[in-house]
């Protein structure tokens, strides 16, 4: 059965992330990169390109947003070719283009530089890379989240406290190296209790495979290879933080405000898609699949890990919780104690986060935000 891959990217560089690239030159990008693979492998921090790279949005009537290969945002390429896009657009007299991007990081570095309005991408992400880059960004969908498709394995051991004084092989920086750093937290452990090795994701398996291997940090379709494997037993995965490894389109902030019509057709078409998912449809859930370089089953057994959120009530619940803030406080704490939030970060609240539930770190440098009302106004209409 062929899955979803996750091949290691390393981030582009300011210089070619500010280069105006076409749509048709993305899209004809030559191989197929999964999201999951470069978003995890991003070295946050790596594009500090500054507000200067940001240009003023005033009122506009062609938009443009990019994504990349995932399970959880293959309804872009969906709602693309099957016209839902142009279909909202038209109904707010704007045009939107969909642009699918070959390679993750790349996608985040065309978003920053300006090129594209709107980008899909992980909360940590969003927080490393385009705010840390002092872009202004919001949320304005809340996707889904990990539900298990990311998990901690250990040989020879069956517990979290079982990795103490033992070698883990991880992608550095990464949603698995959080996830590492959840788990210890978890039973009061921390980095200093092991030793982290950066490994690219593309050697897990063949490394695993070594008696040598003591512990992995990965993610499907690898965990599941990983799995089978005789004397591993996977001691956390992302279901025991359900909630925290977010997956989002983030619009940029002034280009939402100036033009609110571009946030409600997005909305629209996303949550149109959204319904047939949910209804099974095995047409819709087919081609994204193959768009996707897996066949109905494979999808539908990444979608089994990945908690989609199907219904705009759902999702305004989702951002209207608490727990969110707690999250990003999360994140926040892990990429300033990584180094992620820039050289000039003196703590981890030197970005300010704003949530419905408040707002985490520097009120006066917010430069991400969570923003339900769209997806709100879309559920009260209904």
């Amino acid at each position: 059965m062929t899955q979803l891959t996750r091949l290691s990217q390393s981030a582009t560089s300011p210089s070619d992330a500010s280069a105006q690239v076409s749509s048709a030159a993305v899209s004809s990008a030559s191989s197929a990169i999964s999201r999951n693979a470069s978003r995890r492998a991003a070295l946050a921090g790596a594009l500090l390109l500054g507000a200067s790279l940001s240009p003023q949005a005033v009122a506009q009537d062609s938009f443009s947003v990019c994504w990349s290969v995932y399970a959880g945002w293959m309804p872009w390429e969906y709602a693309d070719t099957q016209g839902i896009v142009d279909k909202w657009a038209k109904k707010y007299d704007i045009n939107i283009d969909v642009v699918q991007v070959n390679d993750y990081v790349e996608s985040i570095n065309q978003y920053t530089s300006g090129n594209v309005d709107g980008c899909a991408m992980t909360n940590m992400d969003a927080l490393t890379l385009p705010a840390a880059s002092s872009v202004d960004s919001t949320a304005l969908i809340l996707g889904d989240y990990s539900d298990g498709n990311d998990g901690v394995m250990v040989r020879d051991g069956d517990s979290i406290e079982s990795l103490k004084d033992r070698e883990v092989n991880l992608v550095q920086f990464s949603v698995s190296h959080y996830l590492l750093a959840r788990a210890l937290d978890s039973v009061g452990m921390s980095e200093r209790d092991l030793t982290t090795t950066n490994t690219g994701d593309a050697d897990i398996v063949a490394l695993a495979s070594n008696t040598d291997t003591q512990a992995v940090v990965t993610w499907n379709p690898q965990l599941a290879t990983l799995k089978e494997m005789p004397g591993y037993t996977e001691v956390f995965n992302s279901s025991d933080i359900p909630g925290e490894i977010l997956d989002l389109m983030v619009v940029n902030t002034q280009t939402l405000k100036d033009n609110p019509d571009f946030g409600h057709a997005l909305v629209g078409a996303w949550y149109e898609v959204m319904e047939k998912m949910k209804a099974g449809d095995e047409d819709a859930l087919s081609q994204m699949a193959d768009a996707a370089g897996t066949d109905l089953a494979g999808y539908q057994s990444q979608l089994a890990a990945t908690h989609m959120y199907y219904t705009p009530a759902e999702a305004v619940a989702a951002f209207n919780a608490p727990s969110l803030k707690d999250t990003m406080q999360h994140i926040a704490d892990f990429s300033f104690a990584q180094g992620l939030l820039g050289e000039g970060a003196p703590d981890a609240g030197f970005i300010g986060i704003e949530t419905p539930a408040g707002v985490i770190g520097n009120e006066g440098n917010v430069m991400l935000r969570f923003d339900p009302s769209y997806t709100a106004a879309l559920a009260n209409s209904q």
